[in-house]
């Protein structure tokens, strides 16, 4: 497991000075995803991995209902109430207030708490750093108040909060990745049933290297939801003729030319994309048990170019990563990464060239976006765990 603890330690420092108290720390990391992109929601299949960005929380427990936040990245405070409960304006601590009322609304007993939060997870670089803030929280909050609640309910409870505080109607992907991490794996996580299994990420001489575009995305409720309410339109009419089907994990190409296309080209389009990336996935795992990193790279410019043309979540800066590096030889595969609109590209790159790469690719941004990029090389990790 790899622990951040110039990160560990800040954490601490900044709870004993707000709170004086003794904490529990637990450290919940962003995550990659290889391939599988907007596929969660529709019930398909994923490919995250946990990396070493990680989100730390250090927690107690109160003896009376108030909770009290404090966020070393904004160097703000926060404080409400258990009964108080309810989405604010400030944006940051609703992923740890969703928490908080999820557990309420289960009926585990909790009390009031004290918070503190930092990280290295980059805010808005589709890394996910919303779902790590939620599972750490979760995690802390079951240490804490000893709720004996499992790791898959951990990650509901996580994916419930960001629908109800947040207002983002995610899938179960980032919460499970999170939890359910391996060092040197990926996640093959069926969404439909949550059947899971750990497949090898074999990445000698090559690593994974993410490219910030430095354009913040902000989902909230409008493009993401729109793509998740287009996909259960074109659900809905295929379900006319084959009431069998319940999700776009269900239906196959023959149905959407059939119901779709001659109804709403758009929507075909949309729903197109996901039912291909399906099969992407199922084969690029494949790809990665006989250690073809080869063929699985040219799936991942495959599912950059539905995402931009299909699906229309990429920009233009995204865009520009990917075509920067889609002829080059040492770049297996490339695309964007995480809801859209901004965020990261994840690349598979020799490990010799990242630094030439990274500066010719950045001078390059820089000219033509009036941009700075920022590159991150991700380790592959252990899921969230307790680290103190």
């Amino acid at each position: 497991m790899a622990v951040n603890q110039q990160m560990r330690e800040k954490v601490f420092r900044d709870f004993k000075n707000n709170f004086n108290d003794q904490p529990v720390i637990v450290r919940s990391p962003g995550r990659v995803n290889i391939i599988g992109e907007h596929t969660d929601y529709n019930n398909g299949f994923v490919l995250p991995a946990a990396i070493d960005k990680a989100i730390y929380v250090a927690v107690s427990a109160r003896k009376d209902e108030t909770i009290k936040l404090y966020s070393g990245e904004f160097e703000e405070t926060f404080e409400t109430s258990l009964p108080g409960l309810k989405p604010t304006d400030k944006g940051w601590p609703n992923y740890i207030l969703g928490v908080a009322d999820q557990l309420k609304k289960s009926e585990y007993k909790i009390r009031g708490f004290n918070l503190a939060i930092d990280g290295d997870v980059p805010i808005g670089s589709g890394l996910s750093s919303s779902a790590a803030v939620e599972c750490a929280t979760a995690f802390a909050l079951n240490e804490v108040f000893k709720l004996g609640i499992d790791k898959k309910k951990l990650a509901f409870i996580g994916q419930k909060a960001e629908h109800a505080f947040a207002g983002v109607r995610v899938g179960i992907m980032d919460q499970f990745a999170s939890i359910f991490g391996k060092k040197d794996h990926v996640i093959k996580l069926d969404c439909q049933s949550l059947d899971y299994e750990y497949v090898p990420l074999k990445l000698e001489g090559y690593k994974i290297l993410l490219l910030n575009t430095n354009v913040k995305h902000s989902l909230g409720s409008t493009e993401y939801n729109t793509r998740r309410a287009q996909c259960e339109q074109g659900v809905a009419w295929v379900k006319e003729n084959h009431p069998e089907v319940n999700t776009l994990r269900d239906v196959n190409m023959e149905m959407l030319h059939k119901y779709v296309e001659p109804k709403d080209r758009l929507i075909y389009r949309r729903c197109k994309y996901v039912v291909e990336e399906k099969e992407r996935l199922l084969t690029g795992c494949e790809d990665l048990k006989r250690g073809d990193l080869k063929s699985l790279g040219k799936k991942m410019f495959q599912t950059h170019d539905g995402l931009s043309k299909e699906y229309e979540v990429s920009c233009k800066e995204l865009d520009f990563l990917v075509d920067a590096v889609r002829n080059n030889p040492d770049v297996v595969g490339a695309r964007m990464m995480g809801g859209g609109f901004g965020g990261c590209t994840i690349n598979i790159i020799r490990e010799e060239i990242i630094q030439p790469l990274v500066k010719e690719v950045g001078d390059s941004y820089q000219k033509n976006m009036g941009k700075e990029l920022t590159p991150y090389i991700a380790q592959v990790e252990d899921g969230t765990s307790l680290v103190f």
